[in-house]
């Protein structure tokens, strides 16, 4: 049986909650979506991400073309409205088959494996990471730098050519988590206190989801 838990939170600074999430255990498919561009546009985006997904799963459509096709999707609504401001969105998604997961994403919205240790699965679309790269800074110095919220790719704003829908996959297996989550929590807490929260083993998976929201809005609740 799989027990997961679900959360979202406009945090302590914003007004609208741009962010949006998807969990169906029956269909085998759980996202997180972190929309971008402001009330009425990253919301949107993020929103019109999520049905895409959903109702290309339901069609029989593979998870990385489903989302390419959530990008074209985001684009041409774009380029009917009238606003001049972008819209666009991450997104982190996990499709279940079986004992069989995928996990695709897009921009830095991020998956974690707790496995008895946390694992970070994906990997960031996002400028800090190609400096890490690089070798131009450190992991712990991506954590403060000043445009390390830039992403380089994403839902509405990348061309459907050039959309990277980054993948990896693995076997789901017993007492293993898997963690779907916005910069909204990697931006205040970090791996460590993510990994002490899921190593818990006296608490529900909604607990622990509950927690880790909880210390995120402990750590300032900027997203």
């Amino acid at each position: 049986m799989i027990e997961f838990g679900h959360c979202t939170h406009v945090g302590l600074r914003r007004e609208h909650n741009e962010d949006t999430y998807y969990a169906d255990a029956e269909m085998g498919l759980w996202l997180v979506a972190d929309g971008m561009g402001g009330h009425e546009n990253g919301e949107v985006a993020s929103a019109l991400a999520r049905d895409t997904l959903v109702q290309q799963i339901k069609a029989g459509e593979a998870l990385a073309r489903a989302i390419q096709i959530a990008d074209e999707e985001i684009i041409q609504h774009s380029n009917r409205r009238t606003q001049a401001l972008p819209m666009g969105t991450t997104i982190a998604a996990i499709r279940l088959l079986n004992d069989d997961f995928e996990v695709a994403w897009v921009g830095d919205s991020r998956a974690y494996m707790w496995d008895g240790a946390l694992r970070q699965i994906s990997q960031d679309h996002s400028y800090v990471r190609g400096l890490i790269e690089q070798g131009a800074i450190s992991p712990e110095q991506a954590r403060t730098h000043p445009h390390r919220n830039v992403v380089t790719q994403a839902l509405g704003v990348t061309d459907p050519n050039h959309l990277n829908v980054s993948m990896t996959a693995g076997e789901l297996r017993p007492g293993m988590q898997l963690l779907l989550c916005s910069d909204g929590l990697t931006e205040e807490v970090d791996d460590a206190q993510i990994a002490r929260i899921l190593a818990k083993t006296d608490i529900s998976a909604q607990e622990c989801v509950d927690q880790l929201v909880l210390a995120a809005l402990d750590g300032g609740g900027s997203d």
